[in-house]
């Protein structure tokens, strides 16, 4: 198929669904200025990245936990949610996706408009903070502040535990809250649209497998090659905001 006859096909797909799933990864948000953690030349490749038992043990690890954190603040805060974004809000407005599965942390998809209960953050939200022990939150302007100011991020106010950005760390156990209700989410689906993930990184990675296996139809959109590619019904080899903004119709 060429392009045009690709994006067509998707764009049957969606029309022909009762009630899809997306599932986004990376790819997605890089094209809003993002950069990528995990793939070839990424984040993780450049720097060793710090385990969830080395942050949790040592003030020093936590102390360049937080300093890479804010060092990627100004990148985070310019970011704003992009055609493939709006596309899937549109989708999730009109009733066609039920949820959105997401690798993702940077809080892209409630910025686009879909609402916060529609949206399933397999790896947590590096927007916010919280305390690993109460769960308080904390807003990452306050914590940088105190860092600029006196060199370290300190403890919990209401128990003294200690306070991370509401991300899953390496080594550090998936949510469970998030990963039944993707469950639940795709076991429901007869479309999952998977969109910017390499399909890797497991457990995460196995949602759009298992959707297909339980009889959904499953479409790909991701510049290179997944480990799905020969299963799936659709697979696109192009940026996202082209793909889907032209089959939803989104600018």
């Amino acid at each position: 198929m060429d392009q045009t006859e690709q994006i067509a096909a998707l764009r049957r797909m969606i029309g022909e669904a009762s009630g899809a799933v997306v599932f986004t990864g990376a790819g997605i948000s890089t094209e809003s200025g993002i950069p990528d953690f995990r793939s070839p030349g990424g984040i993780w490749q450049q720097m060793r990245p710090i385990h969830y038992q080395d942050f949790v043990a040592s003030a020093e690890a936590r102390r360049e936990a937080w300093r890479r954190r804010f060092v990627q603040d100004p990148t985070l805060r310019a970011a704003e949610p992009n055609r493939g974004h709006r596309a899937v809000a549109r989708l999730v407005r009109e009733g066609k996706v039920t949820a959105v599965i997401t690798q993702n942390i940077d809080g892209l998809h409630q910025a686009s408009g879909v609402p916060d209960r529609q949206v399933i953050e397999l790896h947590g939200n590096t927007t916010y903070a919280t305390c690993l022990d109460c769960a308080e939150r904390y807003e990452i302007g306050d914590l940088r502040a105190a860092f600029e100011r006196d060199g370290d991020v300190h403890d919990c106010r209401a128990c003294g535990g200690l306070i991370k950005t509401a991300t899953i760390s390496f080594g550090q156990q998936m949510p469970e809250v998030p990963m039944l209700r993707a469950t639940l989410a795709i076991e429901a689906c007869d479309l999952c649209i998977v969109l910017g993930s390499s399909l890797v990184v497991y457990p995460a990675a196995g949602f759009p497998e298992t959707a297909k296996r339980r009889g959904a139809r499953l479409a790909i959109v991701n510049r290179e090659e997944t480990g799905l590619d020969a299963i799936a019904d659709l697979v696109i080899h192009r940026g996202i905001g082209d793909v889907l903004g032209e089959a939803v119709g989104v600018n």
